[in-house]
């Protein structure tokens, strides 16, 4: 988009705008500017002769598209109209609710208070009066319900047109150098997978100071981002005037209690808020950590955004862009949640329900970025080629995933019950059968199949999405492998299937991550994958615990993912915290020569180093190109070469597993590490 081009946007300015002489975003139905000064925003001028042709043109494609798809027979109701060639994958990959929509009185607890904010009293609050009036409110929620369906694909284009808008603006803002470098990292590394932030709002809130921008947020992304820039010189170079990023954090802190202190809930606290509990999650400071990210779930609770806002949305001032923005972040935070609750060992706070915000995300402009590996410089040549981001299907498969996963903490790791075999066996038969399902519909464009991996890795969203799969697998599996730990019964010998499914799953976590690290080089791993490295791990200690005779293939594997931690601790405090504990495992065992040799065997040697293009066995240093350096101690086939259907196991090997114990699924946090957040 040219300058020019931008110019003539201005050229519809608002009325306020206009009498005011200053720029306007003309956006509809109002613009920014008016939305921050919370004043009426009205387009008074007739549109130009080019204007209205272009507005004829476009109706006549929409007419032109209608009948094409009515002509392939495409069934068109109120809940479904025809859609777009961006909007098909969207659809196809709704994930399934567990609960048919229902609207009850609940949604009655909705308000709009003095301040203009949304918030959200029950039925029992100071608040809200009893009334014998909830036929009506479901009836006005079905109503409202149609509306939104019927004008669901209008919203839609309008959200990806203002989306496109402000990326298109975007390329002519002046923000200096580390914060858009510190800005990019978050967009590529971060946002495509949890999708803390929307960043069409963001950035242009940005320039006007409007309601979904804020400096503790702002200070909060690029605190965040820091860690992702420790190898990048010149980078570094420009963060020393901020104490190497420190300032951003410490200011993000300051800024957070005072907003928290006004007793407003806002958008930009919530995801503050989660980025700081992300933050300090690799920092190994878990009540840091729990605090943050419990006090973003009871925020989204107080602006009712737990709630679905569709039926009642237009009573309470709440535009397309607001209840986008509601229904990401509900989700947002449902997912991290779920990984929260995952690292440390605890129970899930969100659940999900009828009544929970629907799985829909109107703008899937971001689904057909390009995507790119901000921040790393490959060789001439060697450039990492042109690749679909697909961050929505990956975002929205991802809550899908979290929703199954929801069931296997709650019914097997759940601290504060007692789970009994049947509850646990029910569980591994009904979510074994939904993570089934869930991999046989993962579009073939988000999965990694490991025995036929591409030359480029995939997106690093997308990577992490594959890897927590198997993840999520392994730790529905993995208590059924050492039953005797889990109930309270007989012990009983393990089923062949389960221990290949584990085995399988863990292969398949160091296969991808070490097709990350050729691509990426190790540091831009996220902690997500940090963690699947350790629950691979899990499973090839207890594989060398019960083999009678040295397991070869396992020790190399192991070998794998205890260097790999090893190099990841010095991006994330907490992965060293889960590395004291496997060590201290392998010490009990006796194994830690074997897997850590004092001569430094099976580890890159600084004088011996060899150049090795094709597969990699233990992660080496990396620099800003993403190449790496190897060392061919072990044969790749241990590594890699793993067939289910060719994996025999001993009558011996079973019986051995029912007296193991895993390591902790946790992270092996167990106290407040000493450890200034500056990263």
């Amino acid at each position: 988009m040219s300058a020019a081009t931008a110019g003539k946007k201005s050229a519809f300015s608002c009325d306020r705008c206009r009498s005011r002489k200053v720029k306007c975003g003309a956006e509809q139905p109002r613009c920014a500017r008016c939305i921050a000064r919370k004043e009426t925003c009205e387009y008074k001028l007739n549109p130009t002769l080019s204007y209205t042709q272009q507005l004829e043109q476009r109706v006549k494609e929409l007419e032109d598209r209608l009948e094409n798809a009515q002509t392939k027979g495409y069934v068109m109701s109120s809940a479904s109209a025809a859609p777009s060639p961006s909007s098909t994958a969207t659809v196809e990959a709704l994930p399934r609710t567990p609960a048919k929509r229902t609207y009850s009185g609940a949604t009655k607890g909705l308000k709009v208070d003095a301040e203009g904010a949304v918030t959200y009293h029950g039925a029992t609050s100071f608040f809200q009066l009893p009334t014998s009036d909830l036929n009506g409110a479901v009836g006005a929620q079905d109503r409202g319900a149609f509306k939104i369906l019927d004008g669901g694909n209008q919203r839609k284009e309008k959200l990806v047109n203002n989306a496109w808008h402000q990326r298109a603006l975007e390329a002519f803002l002046e923000t200096p150098e580390p914060f858009q470098f510190l800005l990019n990292i978050h967009w590529c590394w971060i946002q495509p997978l949890f999708n803390f932030v929307y960043r069409p709002a963001f950035t242009r809130d940005m320039e006007v100071l409007g309601p979904y921008y804020s400096h503790t947020l702002l200070n909060a992304i690029l605190s965040h981002s820091v860690r992702w820039c420790k190898q990048n010189k010149q980078i570094q170079k420009l963060l020393a005037p901020y104490e190497n990023g420190a300032l951003f954090s410490r200011q993000a802190r300051s800024l957070l209690f005072p907003e928290l202190l006004s007793g407003h809930s806002k958008v930009p606290t919530v995801q503050t808020l989660l980025l700081l509990s992300a933050q300090e999650c690799s920092a190994g400071n878990q009540t840091q950590a729990w605090l943050y990210s419990g006090m973003a779930f009871r925020l989204i609770e107080d602006m009712g955004i737990t709630f679905t806002a569709d039926g009642s949305h237009s009573e309470l001032n709440l535009d397309d862009e607001d209840v986008e923005i509601r229904q990401r972040l509900f989700w947002s935070c449902y997912f991290w949640d779920k990984i929260i609750s995952l690292y440390m060992g605890r129970t899930p706070m969100l659940q999900h329900s009828g009544m929970s915000p629907d799985q829909i995300i109107l703008d899937d402009y971001a689904e057909h970025e390009s995507w790119s590996p901000h921040g790393i410089v490959y060789p001439q040549g060697s450039e990492y080629p042109p690749t679909t981001a697909h961050s929505i299907s990956c975002f929205r498969w991802m809550c899908r995933l979290s929703i199954i996963f929801n069931q296997i903490l709650l019914h097997i790791y759940d601290p504060s019950k007692i789970h009994t075999d049947s509850e646990v066996r029910a569980c591994l038969q009904s979510e074994g059968q939904s993570l089934k399902q869930w991999w046989d519909d993962l579009p073939d464009f988000l999965r990694i199949d490991t025995e036929h991996l591409p030359q480029h890795c995939p997106p690093s969203h997308i990577v992490t999405l594959n890897c927590l799969y198997h993840v999520f697998k392994i730790l529905l599996y993995r208590p059924m492998l050492s039953p005797g730990n889990i109930v309270n019964e007989n012990r009983a010998r393990p089923e062949p299937h389960h221990l290949v499914e584990c085995i399988s799953s863990a292969t398949s976590i160091i296969t991808i991550y070490d097709l990350f690290c050729r691509s990426f080089g190790y540091e831009y791993t996220v902690l997500s994958l940090s963690y699947a490295l350790y629950t691979a791990l899990s499973i090839f200690l207890l594989q060398i615990q019960a083999a009678s005779r040295p397991n070869v293939q396992a020790v190399t594997r192991l070998k794998f993912c205890t260097h790999a931690l090893e190099r990841l601790s010095i991006l994330s405090p907490v992965v060293g915290s889960a590395l004291g504990l496997v060590n201290d495992t392998l010490s009990k065992l006796g194994l830690d020569t074997l897997v850590n040799p004092a001569n430094g065997e099976g580890r890159p040697a600084d004088d011996t180093v060899q150049q090795h293009h094709n597969l990699g066995l233990f992660p080496a240093e990396s620099d800003s190109t993403g190449q790496r350096q190897e060392d061919l101690d072990c044969p790749e086939r241990f590594l890699y070469d793993f067939d289910p259907n060719e994996f025999t196991i001993s009558d011996e090997t079973l019986e051995a597993f029912q007296f193991l114990t895993p390591i902790e699924a946790t992270f092996g946090i167990s106290y407040d590490q000493e450890h200034s957040v500056i990263n």
